[in-house]
């Protein structure tokens, strides 16, 4: 008897069929991998399974028998839980406090003492052991989403529901969880992840279950599939591998770091003495977890955020005061982690987005007076040469999908020629699909003399397009590697603090 069933399930949103009689089952004891591109409806049909959807149809079985999943509480009455990639803990408050809330017939005056020896035996069986009496604020993300999983089993979760689980994860902490996630089933209890990543599902799971445009494509036993062929399923297409860029680089300079520091939005050091150069060709790939200072390292370079002290050199020239303007100006190109707030207008089209950068110079403009026009045949030839999927360049880019979002972005980039590129988690949250078509772009442009600052919490994406990875933990470069004999495990550590070269790149 399986221990959960949904039959065709529907679910619509205006313009969109997101589920369209979808079937997936899943049994104790086993972690199910479900798999597919944005906009599958992988997460929808989870946001119906943990409560936060009604389906418009279609039906929910847990132990042969019918069930009604009307919020995110009655999913937990029927011993399921979902844990989303952003988690839901009070940082200032401690593991043991964060346990408490919410927690059904929790007394007044609660029982710690009691509730503490519960989580400790219920940590040491699943092999979660967290510290209850640290602040959230205080434990590393790996031990974050241990007290997410740990607060679901205390509630008597049979099922957990994990989105995208590793985004921010070191190898090691990716490691621990799949450890964790066994011992979980080895006890009948199961486990559904989220992912669009085939390396995620070739370790974690027993079976996957294949989504494309809303419906099912296919279920397979993990052990008896290969990542080519789940690709083929996700995409409806085989797709090409991209070969690793092996083109000789410069030795000339285009971009160079010195002592740099910074500090961050609470008024302590964000960034602590960065240095590293980057030479005309080459790609440089910034590794850690998040929280560690990539965002203000990004900040900094683009004019963003101003440094508290240290240099910044774009082709020999100190910009180091500049404003975002004056960078891109000198040939500074920034592709940034949030390309709806900070990319993109959200409630502009993708005419105006595409000339944000170039609306002053002719043609686009003549004196005071934008040529709307031309305005138009710059994007829609764009659109065209990047491969964005829209049915119309005056339509809002907020209507995108993130990937043809990202296109866009990248299309603007790089049709101003910089020199130097620094692209901050340009495919997080996309599929493969679209991945590549990023990755293609950014290889393509090395030709041309450009150079490229990669910051990325995805260890593939960087081992496979960066020439050197440098490493940050706690706002300092701690070590630097060669992408091409990096070791998964040293870079692992230096993320986490355990290891450190003393190297600047």
């Amino acid at each position: 008897m399986p221990l959960l069933q949904m039959i065709d399930i529907v679910k619509t949103f205006p313009g969109v069929v997101a589920n369209d009689h979808v079937n997936l089952t899943i049994e104790a004891g086993e972690i199910h991998a479900l798999l597919g591109e944005n906009g599958a409806g992988k997460s929808t049909l989870m946001k119906i399974l943990s409560g936060s959807y009604a389906p418009d149809s279609g039906s929910i079985l847990i132990h042969d028998k019918p069930v009604t999943i009307q919020s995110p509480r009655d999913a937990l009455r029927q011993h399921i839980g979902m844990i989303y990639q952003h988690f839901m803990l009070v940082e200032p408050m401690t593991v043991l406090e964060n346990i408490l809330l919410g927690l059904d017939g929790a007394d007044f005056v609660p029982r710690k003492t009691e509730l503490k020896q519960e989580l400790t035996e219920l940590a040491s069986r699943f092999d979660l052991q967290v510290d209850l009496d640290a602040y959230i604020w205080q434990l590393s993300v790996g031990e974050q989403q241990r007290v997410e999983i740990l607060r679901l089993l205390h509630r008597s979760a049979d099922l957990i529901i994990l989105d995208e689980p590793t985004a921010v994860l070191t190898p090691q902490e990716t490691h621990q969880l799949a450890a964790a996630l066994r011992q979980m089933t080895e006890q009948g209890k199961a486990a559904i992840i989220i992912t669009h990543k085939l390396a995620e599902v070739m370790e974690f799971s027993d079976r996957v279950t294949v989504l494309r445009k809303g419906r099912n494509v296919a279920t397979l036993v993990t052990k008896d599939t290969q990542p080519l062929e789940l690709t083929r399923l996700m995409l409806g297409h085989e797709v090409e591998s991209i070969p690793r860029p092996e083109r000789t680089v410069s030795d000339e300079v285009a971009f160079e770091v010195q002592d740099l520091s910074a500090p961050g939005d609470r008024g302590l050091p964000a960034l602590e003495h960065i240095s590293f150069t980057i030479r005309r060709g080459e790609i440089l790939g910034i590794a850690g977890v998040a929280g560690n200072g990539q965002r203000e390292l990004a900040e900094v370079l683009t004019g963003v955020r101003k440094a508290s002290s240290g240099r910044i050199l774009l082709d020999g020239q100190d910009v180091t005061y500049h404003s975002p303007g004056a960078r891109i100006a000198g040939g500074l190109g920034y592709i940034p982690e949030d390309r709806l707030r900070v990319g993109s207008v959200a409630g502009l089209s993708v005419r105006d987005n595409a000339v944000l950068k170039k609306y002053k110079q002719p043609p686009l403009s003549r004196g005071p007076l934008l040529s709307f026009r031309a305005m138009r045949s710059y994007a829609q030839h764009l659109v065209e040469q990047f491969g964005v999927s829209t049915p119309d360049v005056d339509v809002t880019i907020g209507t995108l999908s993130g990937g043809n979002i990202q296109k866009v972005i990248l299309g603007r980039e790089m049709s101003a020629q910089p020199r130097v590129i620094v692209a901050s988690h340009p495919t997080r949250g996309l599929d493969v699909g679209a991945a590549q078509a990023i990755h293609r772009r950014l290889i393509a442009h090395l030709d041309s003399g450009t150079a490229v600052l990669l910051i990325s919490e995805d260890l593939d994406e960087l081992l496979a397009l960066s020439n050197r990875i440098a490493v940050m933990y706690k706002g300092q470069i701690v070590g630097v590697v060669d992408a091409h004999t990096a070791n998964l495990d040293e870079i692992g550590l230096m993320m986490a603090g355990g290891l450190s070269t003393g190297e600047q790149a």
